[in-house]
């Protein structure tokens, strides 16, 4: 039972594990946040645009 305690202790595989899905879900969320500034800055950009060409007809 001891044995099987310690080789689980000494076992660095797991955290490994969690550390990577912790760094793939903050580049996940860098992501998502720009994306969402990006889109939200063409959006804008676009609708200008469209209200410009609008009032040149």
């Amino acid at each position: 039972m001891f044995q099987l305690i310690n080789r689980f202790k000494k076992n660095s595989k797991g955290a490994t594990a969690i550390e990577y899905g912790l760094i793939a879900a903050l580049i996940g969320t860098a992501i998502i946040g720009a994306v969402t500034i990006v889109g939200s800055n063409l959006s804008t950009t676009f609708g200008d645009i469209g209200t410009a060409v609008e009032t040149k007809k």
